[in-house]
């Protein structure tokens, strides 16, 4: 059993299944929620900042906020509803982090101590998924610890 669960999350659906999912079979295990900034989203390229990446930047990590605090909130909610308790045993962490998504998560969890990730997937095929890459395949083929992938 897990000690220590990396989730990364992304506010999308496919993050908050994958943190359900920890919830209900790890409910003593310490959790680290990360959130990951990425800044192609702004239009960096070659060393250049796009005019307004200050305001870009404000805002993505306002958003990071609110993505973890729901998080926490959904983790502490789900883990009370399993248990029957009014508090989750869950140990959690939060961490934003700016950088490519599945890079950065497989150097959190090298550099967190976690014995385990968790990662929700929006389960892409074929072109889609060539074209798009996929960061759950990233983080399981890399990945220094044990994954888990949630569709």
């Amino acid at each position: 059993m897990p000690r220590h669960v990396l989730v990364p999350l992304d506010g999308s659906p496919q993050s908050r299944h994958a943190l359900r999912f920890v919830a209900g079979e790890w409910s003593d295990a310490r959790v680290t929620l990360l959130h990951v900034i990425n800044p192609v989203q702004a239009g960096y390229r070659a060393g250049v900042l796009p005019s307004g990446s200050e305001e870009w930047y404000q805002k993505a990590r306002a958003e990071a906020e609110d993505v973890l605090t729901d998080g926490r909130e959904l983790l502490a909610s789900e883990g009370a509803a399993d248990s029957g308790d009014a508090a989750s045993s869950h140990t959690v962490d939060t961490q934003i982090e700016v950088g490519r998504p599945a890079a950065t998560i497989v150097e959190t969890a090298r550099e967190r101590d976690v014995d385990h990730v968790v990662v929700g997937s929006h389960g892409r095929r074929g072109v889609s998924r060539l074209v798009l890459g996929s960061v759950a395949e990233h983080v399981a083929r890399r990945s220094p610890v044990p994954v888990t992938i949630v569709r």
